[in-house]
């Protein structure tokens, strides 16, 4: 049975591994949503999921981690959890207005008060000193009544401000989550495609983008040959290894198994190339050192394919070109960058057998 992280500290690689490990001793395909419900329940973050998972026993099934996913990820890293953020924050608001029309109203009554007493004191001149006192007293309760009023007010407005604040930063703090890839920690697929939709939602910016796509050369094998949990730390070290090599107008994010996808902007075709195959040595060049024996899997290497915006009609024409390109490269040898613009028209026609075979 999967046993729950103490305090102590563990390392997120070997939280990672030992994940891996007890997914594949359960049988569990790797799935990303898979890996995030093992991660909760190895963690101790989710009292509730930990309970529910114990009661499997040690052998759930797939459609018993999908009814997981679905009990308890639906308030945290689906769109439902993001939707219940945006409604709290619409009551919040709708609240903070209550608030300020207590506020107006309450002064809006007080200047009726003064008004009329103004109006009064103005027309009866012959007023008695009584009289007089009884109406200092009442303007006087009048005037703190509105002052306490106001007081109370702005500290409700206060509070609601902050508890408005705080349901703002945990929707982010949700958005994050919802596209960010569980394993390697950087942007997700549903991430990616957002970004290039906005990509090519404005004619003007696509002059300044173009897509690299990555993928790890030999994998499959490579995963075969030393186990999924090793995979998992190689695509976790390739992937910071991404994030760090770009800019930070550089969007990183993990496509699929071992295929990783850089949008980059405000680069020249030749600036963009730069970028690819610093990359590529970057990852070449890097030690993989994993596991307490301090195991140099290295060297790593991957095949990069570049297309620029600008050679494509949309999102998806631009992410097939890249594609083709990343092909091209595998074909010629591997561990290599090509660009799309450079490639002989009709030249590659796609062997999805050989492209995925690795």
């Amino acid at each position: 049975m999967l046993q729950t992280s103490s305090a102590s500290g563990e390392r997120p690689g070997d939280i990672a591994t030992m994940i891996a490990n007890a997914m594949r001793r359960m049988g569990v395909v790797g799935l990303p949503r898979n890996y995030e419900i093992f991660y909760e329940v190895y963690t101790g973050s989710n009292g509730e999921l930990a309970k529910d998972f114990a009661a499997l026993k040690g052998h759930p099934t797939q459609d018993a981690l999908d009814e997981l996913a679905h009990r308890h990820f639906a308030q945290s890293s689906r769109q439902a959890i993001v939707e219940t953020a945006q409604d709290q924050i619409a009551l919040r608001a709708q609240e903070i207005l209550a608030l300020l029309g207590r506020e107006r109203s309450s002064l809006e009554k007080f200047g009726v008060i003064l008004n009329q007493t103004s109006n009064g004191l103005g027309s009866n001149a012959d007023l008695s000193r009584d009289i007089l006192r009884k109406i200092v007293g009442i303007m006087a309760a009048a005037t703190e009544t509105t002052i306490e009023q106001g007081r109370q007010i702005s500290q409700a407005m206060a509070d609601k401000s902050e508890e408005l604040e705080k349901m703002r930063c945990k929707l982010e703090q949700y958005k994050r989550l919802a596209d960010t890839d569980p394993l390697t920690r950087i942007w997700n697929r549903r991430a990616f495609d957002r970004k290039m939709a906005r990509v090519f939602g404005d004619r003007r910016s696509i002059m300044f983008h173009a897509l690299i796509l990555a993928d790890i050369d030999g994998f499959k094998t490579f995963n075969d040959r030393y186990g999924h949990p090793v995979g998992d730390r190689i695509l976790q070290i390739v992937a910071h290894l991404l994030k760090t090599q770009g800019s930070t107008d550089c969007f990183v994010a993990r496509t699929g198994g071992e295929e990783f996808a850089m949008i980059v902007e405000g680069l020249t075709e030749d600036a963009t190339m730069a970028v690819a195959e610093a990359t590529r040595a970057t990852v070449e060049q890097a030690e993989f050192v994993i596991g307490s024996a301090a195991r140099n899997y290295g060297p790593i290497n991957v095949s990069l394919g570049v297309c620029m915006a600008s050679d494509a009609a949309d999102a998806e024409d631009l992410y097939a070109k890249a594609d083709q390109a990343l092909y091209a490269s595998k074909v010629a040898g591997r561990n290599r960058v090509t660009l799309y613009s450079r490639l002989p028209k009709g030249s590659f026609t796609k062997n999805w057998l050989l492209y995925r075979s690795e």
